[in-house]
């Protein structure tokens, strides 16, 4: 009788830890699901993020190459910037295909669990990620990359500025617009246009270099005013952190999806 009774509580002692241990290990499992997906939902909204800016790339460098004409108008059909504006347009163009694809990628790779598409979208990442690293370290490092653009800047602007200012509508539309939007006169101060082709037809200055006159002579130049060298620099070391900001939160968005695919990647291959 005592043996029996020592046989039933045992069964019942190891059906009661039986039923606790499978309960944990469910629960356990339940909460693991939830966090799987979690992390597909977090894979998915990097990638939409990745492949939309991967459309806007590509939309800006097609953009670029259809409309060629009105910037050759612009620009000169063989001069440097022109140049430099259509590789841009190239670099778009291949940088938003990258993107485009990558972003698919990743996306598909969640929603099936492909550990393939998967571990492919995270070796692009990591490319790309150390292409800008050291991309970041050169502008850095080299400041006469900086100095270069901005000397190939001035060359272009007084050019422009003495030859073409009050010729060339384009040309002139876009001058006005950088003076007024900056508050500025000239490319280093008013005195750009006394050899200019507007100041010898018209015997006068530009009236934004003015407070208020329409007939714009030397003596009614607003003293004030700065060249828009001296303002632009203003304006990119006031925005400076802002595009600091933006870089940073684009790497830290490439690290996470980085971090969050190889997740997903280990964690497919033990359900495998």
């Amino acid at each position: 009788m005592a043996k029996s009774y020592t046989i039933i509580v045992s069964l019942l002692w190891f059906s009661d830890n039986y039923d606790n241990d499978n309960y944990h290990s469910l629960d356990c499992r339940y909460k693991m699901n939830i966090c799987f997906s979690f992390l597909k939902m977090m894979m998915f909204v990097f990638n939409g993020v990745i492949f939309l800016g991967g459309l806007v790339l590509l939309g800006i460098g097609i953009w670029v190459k259809v409309d060629g004409d009105s910037f050759e108008k612009i620009l000169g059909v063989a001069s440097p910037q022109m140049l430099l504006l259509l590789h841009v347009g190239y670099l778009c163009i291949t940088v938003g295909s990258i993107l485009f694809i990558m972003g698919f990628l990743g996306c598909w790779g969640a929603v099936k669990e492909n550990r393939c598409l998967l571990l492919v979208f995270f070796a692009v990442i990591l490319v790309i990620f150390t292409a800008e690293v050291v991309c970041a370290v050169v502008v850095l490092i080299f400041s006469t990359v900086t100095s270069i653009f901005v000397e190939h800047l001035k060359n272009w602007a007084m050019k422009t500025l003495k030859e073409d200012y009050g010729r060339q509508e384009d040309l002139t539309a876009i001058w006005d617009t950088t003076m007024k939007q900056l508050k500025c006169c000239g490319f280093n101060n008013y005195a750009d246009f006394n050899s200019s082709y507007f100041y010898q037809t018209h015997k006068k200055y530009p009236s934004l270099c003015c407070l208020s006159s329409k007939e714009c002579q030397q003596f009614e130049i607003d003293q004030n005013k700065q060249g828009c060298l001296f303002e632009f620099e203003m304006f990119l070391n006031h925005n400076g952190k802002i595009v600091g900001g933006v870089a940073l939160a684009v790497g830290m968005v490439e690290m996470a999806a980085m971090v969050v695919s190889l997740i997903l990647y280990f964690h497919i291959g033990t359900k495998v």
